[in-house]
């Protein structure tokens, strides 16, 4: 049966817009589906704001390096089953940051980064790697100094952080969450107590700038382009951070590189601040000093003849407002050194020669804030 002319023509129409759909809408197929900008630009100011930090990053990222460890396995979790083409489950994977210090290969990351690590491996920014070993470590201030055989490495610049104020705006730099060489940015928004109560009295810096797992060991930067701290660790909620006050690492480098260990010196008693309705019993007139509560049979205070409820005034001509001043001055003070105590006792002052003794407390090093496993090879898709 034959097809009529205009039948055929319907026909052919409809094909025409089922292949060529685009055909139907010449309109639509015409409008952009973005609007391209002009070329705007940042107000002068601010490009030069941008043009700064751009360059400050980049200028601290030479020095800074990726640490990932491998852990034997915990014995008291149950075997995995390995899976071809992936790492042995029953070994434990991290991963933090550090920065290098010296050109022969020194470099500062946190203790609890390379705690019980069986094997590191430190990936420069270059993207070289190198077998790392740990030269020495510090838990109470979660301080840990690697070496690495290389030479000619760019190194940071250590800075002043006693200098550092307030309200100052920092960069802190790292490896979180495994991702490479990343910067955030903040202020100080405090200097005072750290997190960990174990740290020894000293003022750990506090900052806004996001510190995440895998930031640890890693450099908080001032907008000089020096190093003013450790990152260390941070609140669980992750909205602040606290590290190590570069002045305090470069004190205990030292002692790091030569022994393997900070020696911490210790009194052994047990101290608090002096409370107000205290005051009128001591015959105090202000609330000022450092209460002891127990002294430790045998150990340095008790053989300097300190007593429970001595008050002490001053060490060393230095006046002592509180238990935190006590802590970093007798924890500083070199092992085996002679201080002079003024103490308040039954109403009257009175001064002790006392010995100071080393640090009691294990130096296994702690964990402070979660690491983060590094990232594994790419999944086949499924």
């Amino acid at each position: 049966m034959a097809l009529c002319p205009r039948r055929v023509l319907l026909v052919l129409l409809a094909f025409t817009l089922l292949v060529v759909p685009g055909l139907s809408s010449p309109v639509a197929a015409q409008q952009p589906y973005f609007t391209e900008s002009p070329g705007a630009s940042a107000p002068a100011d601010i490009q030069r704001l941008n043009d700064f930090m751009n360059g400050l990053a980049e200028r601290m990222k030479p020095a800074l390096v990726q640490v990932r460890v491998r852990r034997p396995a915990d014995p008291d979790s149950p075997p995995g089953v390995p899976t071809p083409g992936q790492p042995n489950p029953d070994e434990r994977r991290a991963s933090g940051s550090g920065f290098i210090i010296r050109q022969d290969g020194y470099l500062v990351t946190n203790a609890h980064v390379v705690e019980e690590a069986e094997r590191i491996q430190i990936q420069l920014s270059d993207g070289r790697r190198f077998a790392g070993r740990v030269v020495g470590f510090d838990n109470r201030v979660d301080l840990a100094l690697v070496k690495i055989d290389a030479t000619g490495l760019p190194v940071a610049l250590l800075g002043d952080s006693n200098r550092l104020r307030v309200g100052e705006f920092v960069l802190a730099l790292g490896h979180p969450f495994g991702l490479e060489q990343t910067v955030s940015f903040g202020i100080v928004s405090r200097k005072g107590a750290p997190l960990d109560v174990a740290a020894p009295g000293f003022d750990f810096i506090q900052t806004d700038a996001a510190v995440n797992p895998g930031n640890s060991g890693g450099p908080l930067v001032n907008m000089a382009g020096e190093i003013v701290g450790v990152n260390s660790m941070a609140a669980r909620n992750g909205t602040i951070g606290f590290a190590i006050p570069i002045n305090l690492v470069k004190g205990l480098l030292p002692q790091l590189a030569e022994k393997g260990k900070v020696e911490w010196g210790w009194l052994g008693v047990s101290i608090t601040e002096v409370a107000e309705d205290e005051m009128p019993k001591l015959g105090l007139t202000e609330a000022k000093g450092v209460m002891i509560r127990q002294v430790v049979a045998g150990q340095p205070a008790d053989q300097g003849g300190v007593k429970a409820n001595d008050v002490v005034l001053a060490i060393n001509g230095t006046v002592v407002d509180g238990p935190r001043d006590l802590q970093r001055i007798i924890s500083s003070t070199p092992v085996g050194r002679t201080v002079k105590l003024k103490v308040w006792r039954e109403g009257k002052p009175t001064e002790l020669d006392v010995v100071v003794g080393a640090y009691q407390g294990s130096n296994r090093p702690a964990r402070r804030t979660p690491l983060v496993p590094p990232p594994g090879p790419p999944q086949p898709p499924k």
